[in-house]
């Protein structure tokens, strides 16, 4: 057997600590898998006396990440603390620096910096595997950069934070508010104290960005994303959906198109026979439709410690079982210098059919008025209809439903604005894409 391979991990929170426990209680198996064994042999975190239930007894400590990943005796460098900037960014580098292999589930870290570290590994003869950064135990990215090789990849979408996607489910099912479901969400440990990052769309995009990078051959462009999050999202909204046949999902979707490459995230509403809308709680799915394969849908834990060590662990056995002067697979399926400029679609130009919810004043002619403006901006309506469950006060506003075909983003803009000049209209519209995902 060969000699074993030596790692080295910086951060022992739910991740790091699940897979200290996995290498430890499966280390024979391992070996014989992987052709040697995996030996941790340096450890670092921020508190060093917190018990986290597994044998750190004989495994070196070191400080701080950086100072693991300059000096300490490994061949793979695990980075699982999280965040853009230091001290990942800098010992991810270090790392790389020395030419030894890094294995992160670092999706923020990658969104800003992946290219050049991909770069760096590259120039030193390391690999940059990052399985764990996007949906969790669902091998997206090595289909993406391995599996499908060859492909022409069109389409990739889904769904890709378990918080937001547990909330939708759970206001659907139960009946409840935005704000009743996050709470909870937060006492069961699927959400921050501060939620914002995952429930504006900020984590999806940053898990788009990179896959959009294997898709298409781009550099990331993680700041080039239409961002909308769920917060807006109400039990009115859950219902008419329901109504209409439809579930609402918080998708990640990038796509290639005349204009270049479209990346948007924001509440969808899919087909309720769909197999994405069958996706509940916190599970996560990708989607990916290319010119060779067709569809393909995985569907997987998207979180939690024991689903991203399985996939950080499937990183480093990759590692494991490499040859000694084999050809490294680059990180982002290409060299980094041969990734193409990220040329931005225009969003506006999307199209798709449209859920537009308006809450207007009972007058006479509303309905005319509101047909006569989606008229006027080529907009073909699949249905108009006023919604309500029960008997409603005639002083009270009246909430209009409604469905449009396949029609252009700028379209459906204007006829909005129009819409909110006639004075008849209370708050704000409601307006969520339509998807007819080919997948299921």
């Amino acid at each position: 057997m060969s000699d074993a391979l030596k790692i080295g991990i910086a951060g022992l929170g739910t991740v790091g600590a699940s897979l200290v426990r996995i290498l430890q209680d499966r280390h024979e198996m391992l070996a014989t898998t992987c052709g040697r064994a995996i030996e941790i042999m340096a450890v670092t975190a921020r508190d060093r006396s917190r018990d986290r239930g597994v044998n750190l007894s004989n495994i070196k400590w070191f400080d701080n990440a950086v100072s693991l990943a300059s000096e300490a005796d490994i061949d793979v460098f695990i980075e699982l603390m999280g965040g853009a900037g230091d001290p990942a960014y800098s010992a991810v580098k270090a790392a790389l620096q020395r030419g030894i292999h890094v294995v992160t589930a670092n999706k923020a870290l990658l969104a800003a910096h992946g290219i050049e570290l991909a770069g760096i590994a590259e120039e030193h003869g390391a690999l940059l595997n990052y399985e764990a950064a996007v949906a969790g135990g669902i091998p997206v990215i090595k289909a993406l950069r391995e599996s499908m090789t060859g492909n022409t990849v069109s389409r990739v979408y889904g769904i890709m934070n378990g918080t937001c996607n547990y909330i939708l489910t759970k206001m659907e099912k139960e009946g409840l508010s935005f704000e009743d479901c996050l709470k909870e969400a937060q006492r069961l440990g699927y959400a921050e104290a501060d939620p914002a990052f995952d429930i504006e769309g900020n984590d999806t995009a940053h898990k788009l960005s990179i896959l959009t990078s294997l898709a298409f051959g781009t550099a990331i462009a993680a700041d080039d994303i239409y961002l909308e999050g769920i917060t807006n999202i109400s039990i009115e909204d859950i219902h008419a959906a329901a109504d209409l046949g439809y579930r609402i999902k918080l998708l990640g979707v990038a796509q290639r198109t005349e204009s270049g490459i479209e990346q948007r995230v924001h509440p969808t509403m899919v087909p309720y026979d769909s197999v994405i809308a069958q996706v509940d709680g916190v599970t996560n799915a990708v989607a990916i439709e290319s010119d060779i394969l067709g569809e393909l849908l995985m569907v997987g834990p998207g979180a939690g410690g024991n689903a991203t060590a399985s996939a950080v662990l499937g990183d480093i056995a990759d590692i494991a079982k490499s040859r000694p002067g084999a050809q490294h697979v680059p990180a982002f399926g290409r060299p980094a210098t041969a990734l193409l400029p990220y040329k931005r679609a225009r969003i506006q130009s999307h199209e798709g059919g449209y859920f537009i919810r308006l809450k207007v004043l009972d007058r006479t002619g509303v309905f005319a008025n509101i047909a006569g403006h989606m008229a006027e901006n080529d907009i073909s309506l699949e249905s108009i209809m006023q919604h309500s469950k029960h008997y409603v006060d005639p002083a009270e506003p009246k909430t209009i439903i409604l469905v449009t075909h396949a029609t252009h983003e700028a379209s459906v803009r204007k006829a909005i604005v129009a819409i909110k000049g006639e004075g008849y209209l209370v708050g704000e519209p409601q307006v969520i894409r339509i998807e007819r995902p080919k997948a299921g």
